[in-house]
C-alpha cells in the first residue's frame, strides 16, 4: 500500500477489509435469492444455476482478496508456490505472537476450504457441468459460514484499529 506511514496503512487496511465485507454480505444475499429462484423458477433453473455458482466463486475470491491484503500488510510478505491458495487459509488461521491473532479460527478456515475447492472447479469446468447437488451443502451453510466470518474480520478488523491507537 506504498509509502504510507504504519497508522495510516494500518487505516487503510481496516476501511478495505470492511469494505470488502459489504460487497461480499450482497454476494451472499444473491446466492440465497438466486438458489431460491433455481428451485422454484424451473424454466429459468440453468441461469440461477450458473448465478448461484458465479456468486459462490466471488463470495470465496473476495474472502481470499481480504486475506491475501491482510499477509501482505500485517505478516509483511505474499505467499507463493503452487499451493498458495490452501495456504492462505492455514496462515490465517494462525496466531502469530507479538504481530498478530488468527484472522479466522482454525474450524471457519476448515470449512472455508471447500470453498476454495468449489471455486477451483468452477474455474475450471464448463458451466454446463455445474451439478446443483454438489452445491446444495454451500448454498445451505452459506449464512451461518458467513455470520461467522463477518464475526471473526470484523474482531480482527477491530484488532488493527486498536494496534492503530496504541502507536
Amino acid at each position: 500500500m506504498g509509502d504510507f506511514p504504519v497508522g495510516a496503512r494500518t487505516h487503510v487496511l481496516t476501511h478495505r477489509i470492511r469494505v470488502e465485507l459489504t460487497e461480499l454480505e450482497r454476494t451472499v444475499t444473491a446466492v440465497k435469492r438466486d438458489w431460491h429462484r433455481l428451485e422454484t423458477v424451473p424454466e429459468e433453473r440453468e441461469a440461477y444455476l450458473n448465478s448461484v455458482a458465479l456468486n459462490l466463486h466471488s463470495f470465496y475470491t473476495g474472502l481470499e482478496r481480504i486475506l491475501e491484503l491482510i499477509v501482505q500488510e500485517v505478516d509483511g510478505g505474499a505467499l507463493g508456490g503452487e499451493a498458495w491458495h490452501r495456504e492462505l487459509l492455514r496462515q490465517a488461521a494462525l496466531d502469530l505472537t507479538d504481530i498478530r491473532p488468527p484472522v479466522l479460527s482454525r474450524e471457519v478456515c476448515e470449512i472455508l476450504d471447500e470453498y476454495r475447492k468449489f471455486r477451483h472447479r468452477v474455474r475450471h469446468i464448463y458451466a454446463m457441468y455445474l451439478a446443483p447437488e454438489r452445491m446444495a451443502g454451500l448454498v445451505h451453510n452459506l449464512p451461518s459460514v458467513w455470520e461467522q466470518v463477518q464475526k471473526e474480520l470484523g474482531t480482527f478488523a477491530d484488532f488493527l484499529e486498536r494496534s492503530v491507537q496504541e502507536i
